[in-house]
């Protein structure tokens, strides 16, 4: 049995058994990176339309971002400035902290997959009426209700100073770091 010689002696053997750091992150990083997960949103929110015209208090807590929206969306490439803003100012920069170069990334990442279900409905053209329209507001409203939960939890974590994990999205951000 240890002895109350062994037990002193301890923490002079051992000194990182008791000593112990906690670096919170800076607020400039978490502003940063909660800012990251609005281009997703915003290049996102055309996937709601089924559920806005069905539901429109769905739209209802959107109605704030409406400003920066119109700003967004008059603005000629804004997603494509926006885009390589944060790839090539952000992600890039190695003078970041890897917490802000990974969740910018990770919503790059998420904004790329965004653009699959343009190319599907592209070459599988939904029609006006019928089973074939009624899939693809199926598939919109569930892609938007996906990337509102992703923005929603990014957000919150990167305020909270924690890094969010997106499903299909955080691995592939975090092989590009």
């Amino acid at each position: 049995p240890p002895t109350s010689t062994y037990l002193r002696r301890l923490p002079r053997r051992y000194p990182g058994l008791i000593t112990s750091s906690y670096a919170p992150t800076p607020a400039t990083d978490r502003l940063i990176s909660a800012a990251s997960y609005f281009l997703p949103l915003f290049n996102g929110l055309q996937y709601g339309r089924y559920l806005f015209a069905k539901y429109p208090a769905v739209a209802a807590p959107l109605e704030p971002l409406l400003p920066l929206l119109s700003l967004y969306h008059s603005l000629p490439y804004a997603s494509f400035v926006t885009f390589f803003g944060l790839y090539l100012g952000v992600v890039r920069n190695p003078n970041l902290s890897r917490y802000v170069r990974f969740n910018a990334l990770q919503a790059l990442v998420l904004d790329v997959l965004l653009v699959v279900p343009v190319l599907l409905q592209r070459i599988v053209s939904p029609g006006r009426s019928g089973i074939a329209l009624k899939l693809t507001a199926w598939a919109h409203s569930g892609l938007f209700v996906f990337i509102v939960a992703c923005f929603l939890y990014g957000v919150v974590s990167s305020i909270l100073g924690k890094t969010p994990y997106l499903p299909l999205v955080a691995a592939a951000a975090d092989r590009q770091l």
